[in-house]
This record gives C-alpha cells, sequence and structure tokens, in this order.
C-alpha cells in the first residue's frame, strides 16, 4: 500500500510540475490579443487556459492527498531502534546483579601525577 501511495505522490508531482510550465503567464493574454497565434491552438483560445488549470488543480488535490496520507502512515508506523540506539546498547558491558562494581585503575609507581609543569622532564 506504502508503495502505491508513493508512486502515485511522484507521479502526481511530477504532472503537477508539467502542467505549470505549460500554462501561459498573465501577460500572455496581452500578447494573444495582438495576434501572437496561441487562439489557434489544439483547445481554442480559452479552453487550454481551462482545461490546464482544472487538471493542475485537481493533480495538486492528488499530491496533497497523497502527502497526508504517507504523513498518516510513516506516523503511525512500529518504532524501532535506531542505529545508534542499537551501538548503545551492545557497547555498554552488562554486570551481574550481585558482582562487585569494577574498581578504578590503578597508575604504577611513578606514572602518576609528580607535580611537575607542562613540558618539564620529570627527574
Amino acid at each position: 500500500m506504502e508503495t502505491l501511495v508513493w508512486v502515485v505522490h511522484v507521479l502526481a508531482a511530477v504532472g503537477v510540475i508539467g502542467l505549470v510550465l505549460m500554462q501561459h503567464g498573465k501577460g500572455a493574454d496581452m500578447g494573444a490579443a495582438f495576434g501572437s497565434g496561441a487562439s489557434g491552438s489544439l483547445f481554442g483560445s480559452s479552453g487550454s487556459a481551462n482545461f490546464l488549470s482544472r487538471a493542475t488543480a485537481i493533480l495538486a488535490a492528488v499530491f496533497f492527498t497523497t502527502s497526508l496520507s504517507l504523513t498518516y502512515i510513516y506516523s503511525h508506523k512500529t518504532k524501532s531502534a535506531g542505529v545508534m540506539a542499537t551501538q548503545q546498547m551492545h557497547s555498554r558491558p552488562e554486570i551481574p546483579a550481585g558482582a562487585a562494581k569494577p574498581a578504578a585503575p590503578v597508575t604504577p609507581a611513578g606514572q602518576g601525577n609528580t607535580g611537575s609543569k607542562a613540558g618539564e622532564i620529570p627527574k
């Protein structure tokens, strides 16, 4: 079902883009009044504007509906743990309930903080 909605969504988007690019702007009507040849088109002088406007409105409504449908589908999907959550779950060592916690690491003698400043060579 989800794949079908995606296919219809993409086709509606491409259709809206194509129909918008085929339509004439508001300034094109002025050129048609002086004989630019738009009156001899396939749909007549005003028929193309009505057909393209209606087809664009229908495809825009389909696009809007499929957008809402995809939003609904993805909001009601079962949420699975992402890659980061899975990585964090596997990286933590499990300590049995009765076991003692590991002690802090012990530094060998002579390698601890000797009180020397940074860059000094210890004596």
